[in-house]
């Protein structure tokens, strides 16, 4: 047994380090002289903030982290709103259609982003969303996943404590907000993790509805800037620029991450 044990303990340190080299790579580069990098193994001869320095004058990066916050911010409190409520109609209250509906929202999720990237974007263009935050927010607020995670997590609760609530004069949204919510705080997290990091990394859709500068978001802007000439194939202040990027999803999952794998160890779709 020791053996095993032994064994499994070395195979788990050699997945991480696996798993972590690769940031631990990019953040000492990212410090390391452009000249440097390439010679570049495990310690760096010299540390220097000159990437930094190099791509905040060459990019508004700080706008954009600013812009990609209030984005992903606002998307995440949207989802989790509702969400919530969708969640708890499929799970707790009685209407005809009601698992044809679940079916439904199952179904959209196998469908590929690309098959409503056309529809969505005509309609941006009528709604004359295009260059405006809208048009990254909206569509965002449509979460097959958080609707389908909430509606477990209720399916969970018992009865009685909504019974309960109706009895003091609980309409439906304080049952969600008020009584259900403080009882399934690892699955808020959960869905406020995922949506957050799905919000923040996306890329595609902010590159086809977001054209102005000052309303680009942190990965649009960051794509635009290492592809497209403005680092002038430096490959440090490339690195400097993906490191802002990563470190807020990094900083909030390293604070949440006991919730967040509490839930999606308990979660599993129950009928």
């Amino acid at each position: 047994m020791k053996i095993r044990k032994i064994i499994s303990y070395l195979l788990l340190v050699v997945a991480a380090i696996s798993f972590l080299y690769p940031f631990y790579w990019m953040i000492v580069a990212s410090l390391t002289p452009e000249e440097q990098i390439s010679h570049f193994t495990l310690l760096p001869q010299t540390l220097t903030l000159s990437n930094y320095l190099t791509m905040f004058q060459k990019i508004p990066i700080l706008k954009s982290l600013l812009n990609s916050l209030i984005v992903a911010g606002t998307s995440t409190l949207g989802v989790m709103l509702f969400g919530s409520m969708i969640g708890y109609s499929l799970a707790k209250l009685n209407f005809k259609g009601r698992n044809l509906l679940f079916f439904i929202i199952i179904f959209t999720m196998s469908l590929p982003f690309q098959v409503t990237l056309i529809p969505n974007y005509i309609l941006m263009v009528k709604l004359r969303w295009v260059d405006t935050f809208a048009a990254l927010i909206v569509p965002a607020l449509n979460s097959a996943f958080a609707i389908i995670m909430f509606r477990q997590a209720f399916k969970n609760i018992p009865d009685d404590l909504i019974d309960a609530a109706r009895v003091d004069g609980c309409g439906n949204l304080r049952i969600v907000f008020q009584v259900l919510w403080p009882n399934i705080i690892p699955t808020i997290i959960t869905v406020g993790i995922i949506t957050f990091m799905n919000s923040w990394n996306d890329v595609l859709w902010p590159l086809i509805v977001i054209r102005d500068e000052n309303l680009m978001t942190m990965p649009q802007l960051v794509t635009l800037f290492a592809v497209g000439g403005r680092a002038d194939a430096q490959l440090g202040v490339k690195l400097a620029a993906a490191v802002l990027l990563a470190l807020p999803i990094i900083i909030t999952y390293a604070i949440f991450q006991k919730h967040f794998i509490k839930s999606m160890a308990s979660s599993g779709i129950k009928g």
